[in-house]
């Protein structure tokens, strides 16, 4: 048996967000010889459902890594098998320290986003992750349980997420991770969570060595995952620190169905 552990955006989807008709064909013939598929992504659960709907994927042997590899949730059982939450004490802090530096940051519940207003932020976050928006100026007011991540945001000046991520540093040690998805979205979640460890629990959880294990990305948010896989793909859109970072670049990119053509090489060699 083989995992395939892909990210989405830039990676697995097109540029028009869709798994091509040549993409979705490997998959299927991918599944049908015994093995699995990790859609494995910073989105939340019902976002990568979504993904994993619209593209027709309904066969047995699926499994979604959500939130960075904080929760991990099984298709075929429909239930979560392994789940990383953060203290609500985290989202308390990281709420404070973002507001010291006028960042939009989010979290979230079970099935919505929560995020302290309806900004613009949230707004261009939504035209990509159709979720419910459940708006709360204190975010732990909103929630019952830990959240699984949170996502500090600003669409127009990096350098600001950069000072923020800098100033928590210390914080954070040996508590969260901070990630970035893009050059907007500063990824905020446990330590022992990430798509890496995501991969290694799968791979103990089916038996199955990491050397059967293949994992592509295109982020930053991807490198642990690609590092921890016998088989670290990397995107030919990628930055060159993921590049760098992985085993093999794709010949060819997302919008070319760069993934499934590289996987029915190395897996035919």
């Amino acid at each position: 048996m083989k995992l395939l552990f892909t990210d989405l955006d830039g990676t697995l989807l097109n540029n028009a967000s869709l798994v091509s008709p040549a993409t979705k064909a490997f998959l299927d013939d991918f599944l049908a010889a015994g093995n699995k598929l990790i859609l494995s992504s910073g989105r939340p659960t019902d976002s990568v459902l979504e993904v994993k709907d619209n593209a027709g994927l309904h066969q047995p042997g699926i499994l979604l890594s959500c939130y960075n590899g904080a929760q991990i949730y099984d298709c075929d059982s429909r239930s979560t098998i392994m789940a990383k939450r953060l203290p609500l004490s985290y989202v308390s802090y990281l709420q404070a320290q973002a507001a010291r530096h006028h960042l939009h940051i989010q979290t979230y519940q079970e099935n919505a986003v929560v995020s302290p207003a309806d900004d613009e932020e949230i707004r261009f976050y939504r035209t990509k992750i159709h979720v419910p928006l459940v708006v709360s100026p204190v975010l732990t007011d909103a929630l019952t349980d830990g959240p699984y991540k949170l996502l500090a945001a600003d669409l127009y000046d990096h350098d600001k997420l950069e000072a923020f991520r800098l100033e928590i540093s210390d914080w954070a040690k040996d508590k969260i991770q901070t990630i970035y998805s893009n050059d907007k979205y500063l990824e905020l979640f446990r330590q022992d969570a990430g798509k890496g460890n995501a991969l290694r629990f799968l791979c103990a959880h089916f038996g199955v060595s990491v050397s059967d294990a293949y994992a592509a990305g295109d982020a930053e948010n991807d490198i642990s995952m690609l590092q921890a896989a016998g088989t670290g793909i990397a995107m030919r859109n990628a930055p060159d620190q993921v590049k760098q970072a992985a085993d093999v670049v794709t010949q060819y990119d997302n919008d070319q169905d760069g993934l499934a053509e590289t996987m029915r090489r190395l897996l035919a060699g």
